[in-house]
């Protein structure tokens, strides 16, 4: 693969938690998650995107949303939990992404508002069709996730310099 080949990242923010008496940490998806997470994993599946890595937050919300989405795909991409992605500003996730191995073409960040909805915000410097309006309109709900693609190398990512290529959240 060559780096002036676009590369795609998804920010999936986890699913609908339940509120038990535990840890933030600890708290696990919902009923409604259940299926909202599946339902994201359906519609990252059709779009027929072979992901290479997949970057998730150790909450367990998040692991419970991955391990729901990527069952619907016709091929588990690695997968690495990821401690840095919970509780992560704009800039730690950007820092993390920078880390990527270049061989590594699609990149899934499964992890939590606001840092995901942050991110997608700033490095979006343009955006292909309605999907900035959609995703401004809407913000970022449990379940949602935002496509964003640029060139070069990982290390080069930063604010300004991919495009929001779609949005979707699960009521869209």
């Amino acid at each position: 693969m060559s780096v002036a080949e676009p590369r795609r990242i998804v920010l999936f923010r986890h699913a609908k938690a339940d509120w038990p008496p535990v840890s933030d940490h600890e708290r696990p998806l919902a009923e409604r998650g259940r299926l909202d997470a599946a339902a994201a994993g359906r519609k990252l599946a059709d779009s027929g995107v072979a992901f290479d890595l997949a970057l998730c937050s150790t909450a367990v919300r998040t692991r419970e949303t991955w391990k729901l989405a990527v069952h619907e795909f016709p091929k588990r991409p690695k997968t690495v939990y990821e401690e840095r992605i919970y509780e992560a500003s704009p800039g730690e996730l950007i820092a993390l992404l920078n880390e990527t191995p270049d061989d590594a073409q699609n990149v899934l960040l499964i992890g939590h508002n606001p840092g995901v909805q942050g991110l997608a915000d700033i490095l979006g410097g343009a955006s292909e069709g309605d999907a900035r309006e959609r995703m401004t309109r809407r913000g970022f709900p449990a379940a949602a996730f935002a496509v964003l693609t640029f060139t070069g190398p990982w290390k080069s990512l930063e604010p300004g310099t991919a495009t929001l290529a779609d949005y979707w959240a699960p009521t869209e």
